[in-house]
């Protein structure tokens, strides 16, 4: 059963996504700020580095935003796949100082690193994500069966215009055509909008913010698993069952609104947040993980701890890392952690057992609606996957460096 948790308090929203009773996603936003990733800007090149193969531009934010030679030239795609920009390209030959370009954040500023940004533009709605730059029709890899990809490839392609493209997101499954299209001509009339909009808007300007915490709670994770939503505002609960009866969506009949400041507290969320935020993670059975962040990578460590099993060496050793796989999908999207993760789990001598621990490994991801891809084991024996990086980590957003240790924990 999944669960939606809605807290204001004062010009702060909060939200809690809950899966059978486990946090598994935090969000929230500060009055007026929101998150910047989505935001579009209009920009000027500030400096060209041909060493770095990317060049700084100004989004009028507080740091020039970091944009990549491959961010800076249309996406090509095969099938569903992005293929990648090729290597004989430079930035020099794409980028000009003082050009003025209009770009959309991928990646928050993190420290001292300013936002990271693309030009290949994406304006997501409930069902599906426009791509005004890119002609291309394509379907979330999540919908498997072959005749419901091709029916929403179909409809998708009726409804966009030849000059731009269409990836349908995995909510769109099941959904009637009629639907499906509505959502599909909505997007394209909002960038018709946007369109007419951007001339208007002075370098560096924002042209487009994306949609606030509520409205992104409805569009991006309402779905058939949804039972209940709970929300401390009346305001915040009428608008919301009236977004999802206009949807046909049954979560309208079970958005509850509870006369309390701080229902955050009923489900031990603040609590939850404190222990993902320390590197030992301990598993129901008795067993830990130890979860450490580094610059380039995340590295995960799964022990037996206190857990001794009842049958054979084997039998427990394969019991631990397959409830350790379960709780590190859980703690990648708690924790927001993503690029590389190495995770070194208990040595298996079974081939059997290792492959049947991959394939928990990936069912477990397989419900993160961020790109995961499970590599598989290397020479090692480590696992090596990795998760898109969008937005900042929860350490990031509630942590600080020990002034005493400098973030070393050791003095």
């Amino acid at each position: 059963m999944k669960e939606i948790v809605l807290q204001g308090q004062a010009q702060r929203m909060r939200a809690a996504v809950l899966e059978d009773g486990e946090l598994v996603e935090v969000h929230e936003e500060e009055g007026l700020i929101s998150r910047l990733v989505g935001n579009i800007y209009r920009g000027r090149v500030i400096n060209v580095l041909p060493g770095m193969q990317a060049a700084f531009v100004d989004i009028g934010l507080e740091k020039n935003a970091y944009l990549y030679v491959g961010d800076a030239v249309p996406f090509q795609y095969e099938e569903d796949e992005r293929l990648p920009p090729s290597n004989e390209l430079r930035v020099e030959q794409v980028l000009k100082s003082r050009q003025e370009l209009l770009a959309q954040v991928t990646k928050e500023p993190v420290g001292s690193k300013g936002a990271r940004i693309t030009t290949n533009l994406t304006i997501p709605g409930r069902y599906a994500v426009l791509m005004p730059n890119t002609k291309y029709i394509g379907v979330s890899r999540k919908i498997t069966e072959e005749a419901e990809r091709t029916r929403l490839r179909e409809i998708a392609r009726e409804a966009c215009p030849e000059d731009k493209g269409i990836i349908v997101r995995t909510l769109a499954k099941g959904i009637e055509a009629k639907e499906l299209a509505a959502d599909f001509r909505e997007l394209v009339a909002l960038w018709e909008r946007l369109e007419k909009k951007i001339p208007h808007v002075s370098i560096p300007g924002l042209v487009h913010q994306d949609v606030d915490l509520v409205s992104r709670a409805i569009r991006d994770w309402v779905d058939q698993e949804v039972r209940i939503i709970t929300v401390n505002q009346p305001e915040v609960a009428e608008g919301m069952r009236n977004a999802l009866r206009e949807l046909g969506h049954p979560a309208a009949n079970h958005v509850q609104l509870v006369y309390k400041e701080d229902i955050f507290s009923d489900y031990g969320i603040d609590d939850k947040i404190r222990q993902a935020l320390q590197p030992k993670v301990w598993l129901k059975s008795g067993g830990y993980l130890v979860i450490q962040q580094t610059e380039a990578l995340t590295v995960i460590d799964v022990n037996t701890g206190k857990y001794v099993g009842d049958k054979s060496l084997q039998d427990t050793i394969l019991h631990i890392n397959q409830e350790a796989a379960l709780e590190i999908a859980r703690q990648l999207r708690l924790r927001n952690l993503g690029g590389i993760i190495v995770i070194d789990f208990i040595d298996m001598a079974s081939k059997e057992d290792k492959e049947q621990l991959l394939q928990v490994l990936e069912k477990a991801v397989a419900r993160d609606k961020l790109k995961c891809q499970v590599m598989g084991l290397t020479q090692l024996g480590l696992v090596e996957m990795t998760r898109k990086k969008v937005g900042q980590t929860l350490e990031v957003r509630y942590g600080h460096p020990c002034p005493h240790c400098d973030g070393s924990g050791k003095i």
